[in-house]
């Protein structure tokens, strides 16, 4: 176990990644650094299978109160979400063949993402603003599903952002706006976070007390993430969104460059 100042830090970071993630997605580029940065000298993969407890909580409770809501039919989620559980195996079973030889290449691949997604949704003022499906709902549950195979085995090879990618995908794609692209996104996620963390779990890639921990932090925060952004309606999940990013490109942009 880490030292007490170490593990509230850690707590705290949980706490806010699943408000974040709750909300807009992006928690992972929260919680993932942090454990990092505060535990030095574990293997990739355990840390990466301790977030996925941790992001586990968070993607439930949130994916929970938006599957309540009915904002998106629970129908249309299902071929989705088993399309990114399938996907985040695949990417959970990547990662372990190339542990210690891709983290490297992540970080300035992340950060171009999010510039051109921060780029891309401050141009387009009314992206995201009413819900405007580009396609019909056979081709739209079928672009959906192809989207969240994909984004589901970046998810299970490394994670950090899921969510974020998601909610843009869904909006600038199909034609969601911010607060249905959030509620797709949830359950998405919530899928491959299950799949990815039960490959990790068998193969005891994880630390068990602290991730548990962590996971209680962040179930409570993605409750409220999501009840924020149930409230608040897709103008502020937007204007979080663009906000979320700009301040991940700072640091990303950070660890990069200084």
């Amino acid at each position: 176990m880490p030292s007490p100042l170490t593990f509230l830090f850690l707590l705290l970071a949980a706490g806010l990644a699943g408000f974040i993630d709750g909300a807009v997605g992006g928690g992972g580029l929260i919680s993932v650094p942090a454990m990092f940065v505060a535990l030095p000298g574990f293997a990739t993969t355990t840390l990466l299978g301790s977030n996925k407890v941790v992001a586990c909580a968070g993607t439930t409770f949130a994916a929970a109160q938006f599957v309540r809501s009915g904002i998106v039919p629970f129908r249309e989620m299902v071929g989705p979400m088993v399309a990114a559980g399938a996907g985040a195996a695949l990417g959970a079973r990547t990662a372990y063949f190339f542990e210690g030889r891709f983290e490297a290449y992540m970080r300035p691949l992340m950060l171009a993402m999010m510039v051109g997604m921060l780029l891309f949704t401050l141009l387009k003022p009314q992206l995201g603003a009413a819900h405007a499906p580009r396609h019909s709902i056979g081709r739209q549950t079928l672009l959906a599903t192809m989207l969240s195979l994909a984004i589901g085995f970046y998810d299970g090879f490394f994670g950090p952002g899921t969510g974020t990618l998601l909610i843009f995908a869904f909006v600038a794609l199909l034609g969601f706006d911010f607060l249905r692209a959030s509620a797709m996104s949830k359950a998405v996620n919530w899928a491959s976070n299950i799949a990815s963390l039960t490959l990790f779990i068998f193969n005891g890639s994880w630390l068990p007390l602290l991730a548990i921990s962590m996971a209680a932090a962040n179930g409570a925060g993605g409750f409220l993430g999501a009840k924020m952004a149930l409230a608040k309606g897709s103008k502020w999940v937007r204007a979080l969104f663009a906000l979320v990013v700009s301040g991940l490109i700072l640091r990303l942009a950070w660890q990069q460059f200084l």
